[in-house]
């Protein structure tokens, strides 16, 4: 998870508040005490830290409580509310309003400037934009080859001139061209520092550009380095938005993202991993409700949907509550399943699924079987496929050998398959039947 230690930090802190008989200054002092720690371990700068906790504690120990709510619902409330204001409030979305609209990225050298750019080229191609990438980048010697192969990788088209050492006239050659896409990415050089000669070369290229968006790439090991990087782009190029990269892999994230919150360039996007879809728009709310264990509704809805049509999932949803559903239809779910990611990952995003401390290895294990399941559905027959009650002995041997797995394996896939059938049967329109099969599942006698 992003921030890990953090989130498992506050998380805790939730607890005693769950777990306290009453509300009173001993326990916010406590809270705050506990935030305190847990921010400062995630590199956020000690005055920002105070700041927060002082209006966590005058809010908790002032405000009247809401008649609706008792006083530790409040107090969640409460750190909740202004984790989400620390952190930007609302955050600061890009709207595509006109064609071609231009996103322009800076940085230093080593931030990830080019990674983020074929990123944020599938960001866009994901959500039915026409898509170009522009490298004028022309100091790295790699630039201009690892742009044009993300733009392979991410099927988007790509420009550039290599060996060409004038970034101005690299985008003037392809500006006619480029009218024709809906987003066009521009990949900046980078120094080993910002000097003179870098602010008149970023300079040149803004003023021919007149980019919609000037996005500063922060790499997130940097920490509370990244407010003065960000101060300083802002006077000297203003940019309008921070990108920050690899906030998954540093305990320095907390750092970096605090910083560049008060720079009045609000984060806009976070890098979460490797992959070229590791990338997500930094939305407060979401991201403060994942660290809490509160989950990201928002963030989830958006993966199914790129995972999954609506009319697909209504299909499929209908047939599930019907139990008519086939081990093609499980194929399906499965596949969509993948495509939103990691099941740690989906399951950070799912409102109080933290909240069952489910182990990490135990998720894995079940991503594990599942992809072995997805194996042993590919060496069936069409026949099996679509009824999985003639799989016998006989027929579970050939599959097992068909895919590299035991037959043990697939007998437990038909299993699996013949028991959701079940209990999809039990809940339709009916709610003793729901009821029923939540006491199995309290009861531990229903695996999935």
């Amino acid at each position: 998870m992003v921030l890990d230690k953090l989130g498992e930090s506050l998380k805790s802190t939730l607890d005693k508040i769950k777990n306290a008989l009453f509300v009173d200054e001993k326990l916010v002092n406590e809270l705050v005490r506990d935030i305190q720690k847990s921010l400062l371990q995630a590199d956020v700068n000690v005055k920002l830290v105070f700041e927060l906790t002082k209006k966590i504690k005058e809010r908790a120990l002032h405000d009247d409580v809401p008649k609706n709510l008792s006083k530790k619902d409040y107090l969640v409330k409460v750190v909740y509310e202004e984790l989400v204001r620390f952190l930007g409030g609302e955050g600061a979305k890009i709207n595509i309003n006109k064609k071609p609209y231009y996103i322009m990225l800076v940085g230093l050298f080593g931030s990830g400037k080019t990674t983020t750019s074929g990123k944020l080229a599938k960001y866009y191609q994901k959500r039915g934009y026409k898509v170009g990438l522009i490298s004028t980048d022309t100091w790295r010697p790699a630039a201009y080859e690892q742009l044009q192969q993300l733009s392979q990788k991410v099927g988007v088209d790509f420009f550039g001139i290599k060996g060409e050492k004038d970034p101005v006239k690299i985008f003037k050659t392809y500006m006619k061209e480029l009218d024709n896409y809906d987003v066009v990415i521009v990949d900046t050089a980078g120094r080993d520092a910002l000097n003179d000669e870098l602010i008149e070369e970023l300079n040149k290229i803004r003023s021919l550009v007149k980019a919609d968006e000037n996005l500063l790439v922060i790499s997130a090991d940097i920490g509370q380095a990244a407010e003065r990087q960000a101060k300083t782009f802002h006077e000297t190029c203003n940019i309008t938005g921070v990108i920050i990269t690899k906030l998954d892999g540093t305990a320095k994230g907390g750092g970096a993202l605090t910083a560049c919150s008060v720079t009045g360039a609000p984060v806009k996007f976070i890098g979460l991993g490797e992959k070229i879809d590791a990338l997500e728009e930094f939305k407060p709310e979401g991201f403060v409700g994942r660290l809490l264990g509160m989950g990201d509704i928002e963030a989830l809805l958006e993966k199914v949907n790129e995972a999954i049509t609506e009319e697909d999932a209504k299909d499929l949803g209908k047939k599930f509550l019907k139990g008519e559903f086939n081990l093609l239809d499980l194929y399906e779910q499965m596949q969509a399943m993948k495509k939103m990611g990691p099941l740690t990952k989906v399951m950070e995003l799912m409102p109080g699924m933290s909240g069952l401390k489910i182990p990490k290895d135990m998720l894995e294990n079940q991503e594990i079987k599942l992809d072995h399941w997805k194996h042993a559905m590919q060496s069936m027959t069409k026949e099996e496929l679509e009824d999985a009650e003639i799989i016998d002995a006989s027929r579970a041997e050939r599959i097992s050998k068909g895919s590299g797995l035991t037959s043990g394996e697939v007998r437990e896939l038909v299993k699996q398959y013949k028991q959701t059938k079940k209990l999809m049967k039990m809940m339709k329109g009916n709610e003793k039947g729901m009821e029923k099969v939540m006491k199995q599942m309290q009861s531990g006698n229903v695996k999935f």
